[in-house]
């Protein structure tokens, strides 16, 4: 059986290594290779053949569009199925891949069905679908990198437990302290929103550092899980500008020393490697954005 070759680019290690478990676990006889950024993922489509590229579009050196762009100005590639995997969502971005000749497009955080649907669908438009599904696994796993967290913990289930108390860490923006909560966060630019594979969560920041922040989420029927992938939506500036931060749950604890505790404390850790969207992260931090609380009395 010929084996189908997958190029996945993106400059966030976590998330290749996902995609890549995600393909391999389903279709056992895919190859894969991955690039850091457009460059890198440039060198590798010129000397190799790959029958489809997942790419990610805010990278450093080359973007997904501009890789995606130059792809279609060579002969040989004008016609390989190429997939946008972005946290940019909007109809406006959505557009410019169209235009710019993307084949399919799937938005962070995604699930492996959605991930696995799209990869399907592209190969299939080519006629290599029959050579991907040639003996792949029964059934898919339900969530995006729940895979992953299930080799990592030997398939225990994740518990949330209650949250030590501890000395503020070095190098982040602590908020005050903060006491059991029975009211939803106050408003103000300490909060933002997080978009699992299981819905968009509210969130506040209580801490911010240049490689992780620390969120408070109402906690609902569905938990978070630890590994998950995320992308952390925060409005800032006067002209409301949104920046997409790529991450995942590092770690999910209970907010309230109780186990019915109505509110839990994420660390979500950041993969981006992009230098505007660390530089962006550094000037939240000098701004203060953190600094936030909890309503009175809470």
């Amino acid at each position: 059986m010929s084996k189908i070759s997958v190029l996945v680019v993106d400059d966030a290690a976590f998330i290749r290594d996902l995609v890549k478990k995600c393909l391999r676990n389903f279709f056992p006889g895919i190859r894969t290779e991955d690039a850091i950024n457009g460059k890198k993922a440039q060198a590798l489509l010129a000397r190799e053949a790959f029958d489809l590229v997942l790419c990610d579009w805010e990278m450093p050196e080359m973007s997904g569009l501009e890789l995606l762009t130059w792809c279609r100005e060579q002969d040989h590639l004008k016609t390989m199925p190429f997939v946008m995997v972005t946290s940019r969502g909007d109809k406006e971005n959505v557009v410019q891949a169209i235009q710019a000749g993307v084949s399919g497009y799937v938005s962070k955080p995604f699930t492996n069905e959605q991930l696995l649907t799209k990869v399907k669908q592209a190969l299939n438009k080519v006629g290599k679908l029959d050579a991907l599904m040639s003996g792949t696994a029964p059934k898919m796993n339900s969530a995006f990198g729940g895979d992953t967290l299930s080799a990592l913990t030997g398939g225990k289930p994740v518990v949330v437990a209650p949250a030590p108390a501890a000395a503020p860490s070095r190098g982040l923006l602590n908020s005050p302290p903060v006491r059991a909560a029975t009211a939803a966060p106050a408003s103000g630019r300490g909060q933002g929103q997080l978009r699992l594979p299981s819905g968009i969560q509210q969130c506040v920041i209580k801490s911010l550092s240049i490689k992780e922040a620390l969120l408070v989420v109402k906690r609902t029927d569905q938990l978070p899980q630890i590994l998950d992938s995320a992308v952390l939506d925060l409005e800032q500036g006067e002209n409301a500008e949104t920046a997409r931060l790529n991450g995942y749950l590092h770690a999910v604890v209970a907010h309230e020393p109780k186990p019915d505790s109505d509110w839990l404390q994420l660390t979500f850790r950041f993969v981006d490697q992009d230098a505007q969207k660390l530089d962006y992260i550094s000037r939240l931090i000098a701004r203060g954005t953190a600094q936030k609380h909890f309503i009175p009395g809470a």
